[in-house]
């Protein structure tokens, strides 16, 4: 049976190899694409998923509140005493819990040096929470000693070779503060699929005695530098637990000073581990994480091309019904019942299927690498370490085949004998406007990817090109050092005598950075100093910072080397804190008093607000102030004629400055477009998805245009006997398919128009979406279209009548 069904295709495939070139063709490129996404989906779903335990596995994250109880601040990250406290408090519910703190040291083995990353301080019971694998050494023992020190295999391998990583010292590095630490362990690599990566574990012990020893380290809730994770008891419900937590925060850290409890200002929440990936994007993260948007939003256009190729299967099979009316009008006279023609027409369809599976395979494997590298996730179609990728293909076969080749079976097993036989068939005109459907359908699809692409591209352009308020170019970073803080002043002048160097500024923060630090305030509101309970992000600067970046001033002055006070005095705020401290306008607040952190003083300037962050965030109330001991970035202002020249002199003062340290220079435009990655890699993606798309309705256009002006090639010769013009015969044979095309553009415009919509609502700052996208979008598809029909209904126009007519 599934020979004569190959026989068939094959003779087929002889007969019209364009109609089945079409249909191979367009089934491979959807069913690749849906392999591929599958292989993402699967890959973003299965973050965490190699630890033991991972259903009882939770991270803490710590969020603020204004008194209206909008959230100004939400952090992935919380203050050292919560893990312990949460463990003692509730010893019932938590089995486990532990503290990592990232820190990025320069590590030096000998005369080799190296600035790492993934350097975590960890508590011992990082072990019992996670339960990674040791390979050599000791694991939760070696955190328990102030110099211990774990690697992953592959940094042992980076650092020490073949030999035996166990015993050997490393010097560590840190904001200037050396110390020795001994390697007492080795640990599998951290797969890839992990929300963060771990290269080395060192005691938590040195960070305590940073703090001030152990009962200041408990006793620290503002510095929330620490990720902290919980291993709950089995069977506790950790909605039902982490409302036990606001009495817990009541109990340690009691009131404000306004008398209001503190779980009110603040909060805690639980994490399921396998949910951060793909659905924790919060102001702070220990690492790079995923969105499940995006996953969703892939997952959709893979099935919509899928759907197009099964559109194109259906439409070209039921339009060449009538090449095969007289066979089945021979078989059922024969014998041959409904269901007989149903099983012969649908194993035809899984024949079709199967051979395009094979060509999809094969094109997965041919682009998959390059696929891959794009979406940075190493993606593989191995069907031996994963034997159930054949499930897939086998569950993509069958629904494909059964959605392509189902209404096809029954419409063709549903002609008369009868009619059939005596030459009176015609397909219904039920059966011509369903296939009508099918084309609206497929160009409706074309023309929703080919909005969010202009969509997409509209506010990258945007988000990379908008006026932020300040100058972001030509600047470079380096990260400054103490000796670099202490000897300011004399770098400075050193640096701006090159004559491409402009100004030279250090800061806590850079822009393209995100505010974090906070500090209490108090304000001089109505002539008496009010406590404000609004958020102010701090950012610790040098006297000319302003000056650096071109950030204008509303009002007052900027800092002054020559005024001592300004150092330990002065506060500039920008015009979003002044709005939220209840001052009328930048004018009133200069001069008066301001109490931030401990320090006292008075407003000197206010900044007209600029975009310190992306502008995926709201612009938020910040204040400057002078700090000597808080700055770790160095901003370098230069003419940007003299780009090359200036970073090669950077580069020879810094092997001066921070001989060990590598020279790897960050400049602030781009470190904005960072930023925007990822709308970066949708607008590729989208884009050629759409391709794709278009290529495929166009591919089914093309069959149905070649087929039905092989269907009336008598009609159009008589035609032009009878005296039409070549344009008379382009209108009537694409009028029908044009217009289809219409019908499907006015359909899309209000989904594509919601859809984006609702994309647009990531951003703080966004496009709106214009007529004009929408009549670009019509008009490329319109103009393919158009190019489609035109160029087959032209040599149909163009063709000898007599001869049509002859061969009729």
């Amino acid at each position: 049976m599934f020979k004569n069904y190959f026989k068939i295709v094959f003779r087929n495939a002889k007969k019209h190899p364009l109609y089945v070139f079409i249909n191979l063709f367009g089934l491979a490129i959807g069913m690749a694409v849906s392999l591929v996404i599958l292989l993402y989906v699967r890959y973003e779903l299965s973050y965490d998923n190699y630890h033991q335990d991972v259903d009882r596995l939770y991270r803490v994250s710590r969020a603020w509140f204004n008194p209206s109880g909008e959230e100004s601040l939400h952090l992935g990250h919380a203050a050292p005493p919560f893990g312990p406290l949460i463990q003692s408090d509730f010893p019932e519910d938590v089995e486990a819990s532990a503290r990592l703190m990232n820190a990025d040291p320069l590590i030096k083995n000998g005369e080799d040096s190296f600035v790492e990353e993934d350097f975590f301080f960890a508590d011992p019971e990082v072990f019992d929470v996670f339960g990674w694998e040791l390979l050599e050494g000791e694991s939760r023992e070696a955190l328990k000693q102030a110099d211990g020190l774990i690697l992953t295999e592959e940094t042992a391998q980076r650092y020490f070779g073949d030999q035996s990583a166990v015993g050997k010292d490393l010097l560590v590095e840190i904001q200037g503060m050396q110390f020795t630490m001994q390697v007492r362990g080795v640990i599998k690599d951290i797969p890839e699929n992990s929300h963060f990566h771990v290269d080395f574990l060192a005691s938590m012990i040195p960070v305590i005695q940073f703090f001030g020893g152990q009962e200041a380290f408990m006793g620290n809730y503002g510095s929330n530098n620490f990720s902290t994770y919980l291993k709950l008891a089995p069977g506790v419900d950790y909605q039902a637990f982490e409302d036990k937590l606001p009495t817990m925060i009541d109990r340690h850290m009691g009131e404000t000073n306004s008398g209001i409890p503190m779980s009110q200002t603040t909060k805690l929440f639980l994490w399921p581990i396998q949910d951060i990936h793909l659905y924790s994007n919060l102001d702070s993260e220990i690492g790079s994480n995923g969105n499940i948007d995006y996953v969703y939003i892939y997952t959709a256009v893979a099935l919509f091309i899928l759907l197009i190729a099964c559109i194109n299967f259906m439409n070209l099979s039921t339009a060449r019904s009538s090449l095969r009316s007289m066979e089945v009008g021979l078989r059922k006279v024969m014998g041959a019942d409904k269901l007989v023609l149903v099983r012969q027409f649908m194993g035809e369809s899984f024949v079709m299927t199967f051979i395009s599976m094979i060509i999809a395979v094969g094109l997965v494997y041919l682009f998959l690498p390059t696929f891959s590298n794009f979406l940075e996730s190493p993606l593989s179609l191995n069907f031996i370490s994963n034997p159930e990728y054949f499930l897939w293909i086998a569950g993509i076969v069958l629904f494909v085949g059964l959605i392509s080749g189902s209404y096809p079976a029954l419409f063709l097993s549903g002609f008369s004998p009868a009619k059939v036989l005596k030459g009176a068939f015609k397909a219904g005109k039920g059966h011509e406007n369903f296939r009508a459907v099918l084309v609206v359908g497929q160009f409706a699809i074309s023309v929703m990817l080919i909005v969010a692409v202009l969509v997409v591209i509209g506010q990258l352009s945007f988000m990379q090109n908008k006026d932020l308020g300040f100058d972001k170019e030509d600047i470079v970073v380096l990260p400054s050092s103490n000796q670099i803080n202490e000897n300011y002043l004399i770098i400075k002048d050193r640096l701006e005598n090159h004559p491409g160097i402009q100004e030279v500024s250090l800061s806590s923060r850079v822009p393209s950075g995100r505010l974090l630090d906070s500090q209490g305030a108090t304000a001089e509101v109505g002539g008496e100093l009010t406590q404000l309970n609004v958020r102010i992000a701090d950012i610790h600067v040098a006297h000319n910072f302003l000056d650096t970046y071109g950030i204008p001033l509303a009002a007052g002055r900027d800092f002054d080397y020559l005024r001592a006070s300004d150092s330990t005095e002065a506060f500039i705020l920008n015009e979003a804190a002044i709005r939220e401290i209840g001052w009328t306008s930048a004018e009133e607040a200069i001069g008066k008093q301001f109490l931030y952190g401990g320090r006292r003083g008075y407003v000197t300037g206010v900044m007209e607000d600029f975009h310190f962050e992306s502008l995926h965030q709201p612009i938020v109330p910040i204040v400057f102030l002078i700090s000597q001991d808080r700055n770790n970035q160095v901003s370098i202002k230069f003419d940007a004629n003299q780009r090359e020249q200036v970073l090669s002199y950077l580069r020879g003062e810094w092997a001066e400055f921070r001989p060990d340290y590598p020279f790897e220079p960050n400049f602030i435009d781009e470190g904005f477009n960072r930023q925007y990655e990822a709308e970066a890699r949708v607008k590729t993606i989208f884009t050629f998805f759409s391709v794709l798309a278009i290529v495929i309705s166009v591919l089914g256009l093309l069959g149905l245009v070649t087929f039905a002006t092989e269907q009336r090639t008598r009609e159009i010769g008589i035609r032009k006997v009878m005296g039409a013009e070549t344009s008379n015969i382009l209108v009537l044979l694409g009028k029908d398919f044009l217009k289809l095309v219409g019908i499907g553009f006015l359909i899309a415009i209000p989904l594509s128009y919601f859809g984006m919509s609702s994309w647009l609502e990531d951003f703080a700052y966004r496009i709106g979406i214009s007529w004009t996208t929408f009549l670009w979008a019509g008009l490329i598809a319109g103009l393919i279209a158009a190019v489609t029909v035109t160029s087959q209904t032209i040599r149909a126009a163009w063709a000898n009548p007599v001869k049509s007519i002859k061969n009729e």
